[in-house]
């Protein structure tokens, strides 16, 4: 009875469709890892890691994009051959949340960052920021996605987390710059954004430059904090130079300082152009 079993189970196996057999392993991966596989299926053309996207209730927040599953193949669909490029150099998690960063070639040289939520197992839900990527490295010579990369301090998520949704409240959305200073190292700070340079003292210098050109950047409100160890990433809306923007925030701090911070900000079309009714939000 047991060989009749083993032999029954066997032949059953076989005839599994070789997506569900890897929808059943996938179970057993890291969530980081499904996304990691998920965003570079984007150049492969690899059909295994979309299935650990939920087919029934996939909620898109790229207002580029058409909702559920068939949105994302229609948009696969419409790149051009062989030219997407995939690069993810960081990737985070926070409960049902992993978020990654990523150096893209899609559609043209960008970065971005990828929110997923998961739901029993599956990704149930998509936010993203792109920017356009830079020909140079910013004035002190870094990239938008160089840096560390290293997770660490994972007992201290909570209290970071709070450390840097408070500095975005008190300096970006309030303008409260009599408390600048105290979240910082002095002025150790190594900045990523393409036209700002290193030191407290550089971001002060660039934003009173911007000020004279009369570019105008303000914070409206928080949307999401998430974060993993030492690194914390803040979404949130706003204006820059008067145009309705999303601002994606990714900040590394260290002994409760903010010590590293890079970021994407993508301005936000008129509803007269979403794909989806979500918001970007």
């Amino acid at each position: 009875m047991k060989l009749k079993s083993i032999i029954y189970l066997a032949a059953t196996a076989l005839l599994i469709p070789s997506l569900f057999i890897y929808a059943k392993k996938s179970d057993y991966m890291e969530k980081k890892e499904q996304v990691a596989a998920l965003l570079k299926a984007i150049e492969t053309g690899a059909s295994e890691p979309v299935a650990v996207i939920n087919p029934n209730k996939y909620i898109q927040h790229n207002l580029g994009v058409s909702d559920g599953l068939a949105g994302f193949g229609k948009l696969l669909q419409q790149l051009p051959p062989h030219s997407a490029k995939v690069n993810t150099i960081r990737v985070f998690q926070d409960g049902d949340y992993v978020f990654a960063h990523t150096d893209y070639n899609f559609f043209g040289p960008k970065i971005g960052f990828d929110i997923f939520r998961f739901e029993n197992g599956k990704i149930v839900e998509h936010w993203d920021n792109l920017q356009e990527k830079p020909a140079t490295a910013n004035p002190s010579g870094h990239t938008m996605t160089d840096g560390t990369t290293a997770i660490k301090d994972l007992d201290k998520t909570v209290a970071n987390k709070q450390v840097v949704k408070n500095f975005v409240e008190d300096i970006l959305v309030k303008n409260k710059m009599e408390k600048l200073a105290g979240y910082f190292d002095g002025d150790n700070y190594i900045q990523h954004n393409p036209l700002i340079p290193d030191q407290l003292s550089g971001l002060g210098a660039a934003l009173g430059e911007m000020a004279k050109q009369g570019i105008t950047m303000k914070y409206d409100k928080i949307h999401k904090v998430l974060g993993e160890g030492n690194f914390v990433l803040v979404v949130s809306e706003g204006h820059l130079g008067g145009r309705h923007s999303s601002f994606y925030d990714l900040f590394r701090v260290e002994h409760g300082k903010i010590a590293e911070h890079w970021d994407t900000i993508e301005e936000i079309p008129g509803k007269d152009q979403w794909k989806n009714d979500n918001g970007k939000f």
